[in-house]
């Protein structure tokens, strides 16, 4: 079931620190490969990202591409 992404994608870029943040923020983050402040990945525009996103919303910034 190999399917092609298409569609938009966003980047996530961490501007805050996960220092002092609960434990599932900091598992959030790791999650979508964010791991020091300023760090920056491309994922698809998805549900599951958009709410993984949602919930550290006051730590990233996210840019559509």
């Amino acid at each position: 079931m190999n399917k092609k992404k298409t569609g938009k994608q966003i980047r996530i870029t961490l501007v805050r620190s996960t220092i002092g943040s609960i434990a599932k923020h900091k598992a959030t983050a790791i999650a979508l490969g964010l791991r020091h402040p300023n760090n920056s990945v491309v994922h698809y525009d998805t549900p599951v990202i958009r709410g993984m996103v949602d919930n550290i919303r006051h730590l990233v910034k996210v840019e559509e591409l």
